[in-house]
């Protein structure tokens, strides 16, 4: 099993490439990084954990800012988002963005996408909250055009583009409805994310990772009508508090990659987290 983390970076972490090369250099597989351009201080919207929104949230590095930094000291290391809010961004400058990280690392790239919880911050990009999930299918499906290897044109429901000359392309070739980088969606389980996810991507990113016993035979029928090859199908838990049972459990359901979550802390505490994970590697 390939053991990744990830860790809300900000300004008052760890840096990113000290934590890319240290993550390297200790044969962990990979970096995921969350985002939130902002936290309105007027919030309304409720934490989902419960209780006071960490202070974390509101002063995360752009994730792929700080993923092209960890891009350029490492050679082997993964590199995801976990997860890119996508109704925050326009499509086209954000398939440039994707594009690129993974044209630099030499397909390195995990695209972790995502429909947010925040209300405020999603109105403030122009976001019509009932509509995100469909202007998250939407815009992903602009951006797969700017990805194709050949000019591609696409009109949907939010926007358009014309047949363009866009490149660098991402390295991974297409799989199946698929192109572009590898791409997971997060989300909370059911029949509708599960379509979403067997129609448009290479598969799940589970926040935390309960419930899998249940939900991953549940993705694997709703992958099978597509007609997605099974052994396609990635379930990858996401920001994980590791014990040896429960990764266990995971591998026997079928799962070959899990995230750990990493303290949002200085070099110090977080070299110690680390050191702890390694058990698991």
């Amino acid at each position: 099993m390939r053991i990744a983390t990830t860790i809300f970076l900000t300004d008052e972490t760890i840096t990113p490439v000290r934590l890319a090369r240290e993550l390297e250099q200790r044969g962990f597989a990979g970096l995921y990084l969350p985002e939130h351009t902002h936290i309105p201080v007027s919030r309304e919207t409720p934490y989902p954990a419960g209780g006071e929104l960490p202070r974390e949230y509101g002063r995360t590095l752009d994730p792929f800012v700080a993923l092209g930094q960890a891009s350029a000291v490492t050679e082997r290391l993964a590199l995801g988002t976990g997860i890119t809010l996508v109704t925050q961004h326009d499509p086209v400058d954000l398939a440039k963005q994707a594009a690129t990280l993974d044209h630099l690392s030499g397909g390195r790239f995990t695209l972790g996408i995502g429909f947010g919880w925040n209300v405020e911050e999603a109105a403030d990009h122009g976001v019509h909250w009932p509509d995100r999930r469909a202007l998250v299918r939407d815009r992903m499906a602009l951006m797969r055009a700017l990805w194709a290897d050949e000019p591609t044109a696409y009109e949907g429901g939010f926007g358009s583009v014309r047949a363009s000359h866009a490149h660098p392309k991402p390295v991974q070739e297409p799989r199946g409805p698929v192109n572009g980088p590898r791409t997971l969606i997060g989300g909370a389980a059911g029949p509708k994310l599960f379509a979403q996810i067997a129609e448009t991507a290479d598969g799940w990113l589970p926040i935390g990772g309960r419930g899998l016993t249940e939900s991953v035979p549940a993705l694997r029928t709703a992958w099978d009508a597509a007609g997605r090859d099974p052994k396609h199908l990635q379930v990858v838990p996401y920001a994980v508090l590791p014990s040896p049972g429960k990764l266990t459990h995971y591998a026997d359901l079928g799962v070959d990659e899990v995230v750990l979550q990493l303290p949002p802390a200085g070099e110090a505490e977080v070299l110690r987290a680390l050191d702890a994970y390694a058990a698991y590697l």
